[in-house]
């Protein structure tokens, strides 16, 4: 199989190469705005999409509409790992996904996947009115999205499972005099510093008992490692816009 890599000269560019070549893979090289040490560097996204089966996607959220475009002229599968992408970029992600097969996720994470169908599943359970969800994340000081794709998916599921949607009922960014917490709603709290690689904590606290899930990254490769699995997966799929559930084998396509 041919994998481009968007962003290959970048840290996890350089990690999805690595990984691709340990599972056996061909990377026929990739796109970025530096050249990437012996790697074919290809002229622009069109090119590097005529030339794989699938291009795998970490890259910046200003991308993901001519990304989108190129895969889906191309034919190529695309796994995009790209976060902080607005309700437009988010709709050429699903209008590529019309047209070839995608796999869209904000974190490639085997245990953050499972953490967010945990979430879904305590959403449902536990009642909005007693029990308040907070959601706090850590990452690097070079991050420029918050809260994280991550964490946001984690409140998405939450409000999927208390059938809500999260816009409706987010609260991001406190600061001065706020009032009282509105019931119901999914807060977010985002911390940036030092090179963490990536924290995130869901809590559902009520007036007499307190859960917590959390999920913490080490090593950046946990991403490329799953981003890469969903490469091999995704190849020859029909088109379709996916996510890491189904890569896992835990859902149908959505």
């Amino acid at each position: 199989m041919k994998i481009g890599i968007a962003g290959i000269a970048g840290r996890m560019g350089q990690l999805l190469a690595e990984e691709a070549v340990a599972a056996g893979f061909t990377v026929v090289g990739g796109v970025d705005r530096a050249p990437a040490p012996g790697a074919v560097m290809f002229a622009d996204i069109a090119a590097l999409a005529a030339a794989a089966d699938v291009v795998v996607d970490f890259t910046h959220a200003s991308t993901a509409l001519a990304h989108a475009a190129a895969v889906a002229e191309a034919g190529c599968a695309w796994v995009l790992g790209t976060t902080g992408l607005d309700a437009g970029q988010e709709a050429a992600v699903a209008a590529a996904g019309r047209r070839t097969a995608v796999v869209y996720a904000p974190n490639y994470s085997p245990g953050v996947v499972l953490l967010a169908a945990l979430a879904e599943r305590l959403g449902a359970a536990l009642p909005a009115d007693s029990y308040d969800a907070e959601i706090v994340e850590m990452h690097h000081r070079q991050k420029v999205d918050a809260p994280s794709g991550t964490a946001v998916a984690l409140g998405r599921a939450v409000a999927k499972g208390r059938g809500v949607r999260l816009e409706d009922v987010t609260d991001s960014g406190r600061g001065g005099h706020t009032g009282a917490r509105r019931t119901g709603a999914i807060g977010f709290a985002a911390l940036r510093g030092g090179q963490v690689v990536g924290e995130h904590t869901l809590i559902f606290a009520a007036a007499h008992e307190q859960i917590a899930l959390s999920h913490r990254a080490f090593d950046r490769r946990a991403f490329a490692t799953g981003a890469i699995r969903a490469a091999g997966w995704v190849r020859g799929r029909p088109a379709g816009l996916y996510g890491m559930l189904d890569v896992l084998g835990m859902t149908t396509q959505a």
